[in-house]
């Protein structure tokens, strides 16, 4: 079982050398009366301290838009983990901002995906793998003789281009058939 988180002479606003664990990965419930302190714990102490310990891993560039907390008065916190706090208001100054973007969890959740995700065919989830022209003429050149296969490609179009010109274009190219909503037809 983890550590608790220990929390000894904690005396922020009206906390009077308050001594206190709490169970780590466990959801902890702070109630009591109206002054009673649950805000002095909860927020400017605990949060306080463990702001402190998110911000040490930020950027210096990300450290310059967060407001931070003074250090709660406190003998010592043992076993917080960095923290971040949510409000109900949203003080970001962006309507696109999201609880990612305010944290930079996100910046890091896409280079992970891009560095360490796989993409997989959503029709027979096999690994997709990425071809070069090379190793894409190597795997054709593989297959059987008379085997039917089909290079595709997403194409954009304009709204300025017709389809009868997208179509005429495609054919002088060599190209045969296309795929139109995930049905071959034939460019006549």
């Amino acid at each position: 079982m983890d550590e608790p988180i220990r929390i000894r002479g904690a005396r922020q606003h009206n906390l009077k050398g308050i001594d206190l664990d709490l169970p780590r990965r466990a959801l902890t419930v702070i109630t009591g009366p109206s002054g009673s302190g649950k805000s002095s714990l909860a927020l400017d102490t605990l949060f306080a301290a463990g702001q402190r310990r998110y911000v040490e891993a930020l950027s210096t560039y990300a450290k310059q838009f967060l407001d931070r907390l003074d250090k709660p008065d406190v003998d010592r916190i043992e076993g917080l983990p960095p923290a971040v706090a949510i409000e109900q208001r949203n003080p970001a100054t962006s309507s696109r901002s999201t609880v990612g973007t305010a944290t930079e969890v996100y910046d890091y959740l896409r280079l992970l995906f891009a560095r360490v995700g796989r993409t997989h065919c959503p029709d027979c989830g096999d690994e997709v793998q990425p071809d070069t022209v090379g190793s894409a003429v190597d795997r054709v050149a593989a297959l059987p003789p008379g085997t039917r296969f089909m290079v595709a490609f997403p194409l954009r179009r304009s709204g300025q281009v017709s389809h009868r010109q997208v179509a005429e274009n495609l054919r002088a190219l060599g190209f045969a058939r296309v795929l139109a909503d995930g049905v071959p037809a034939e460019l006549e």
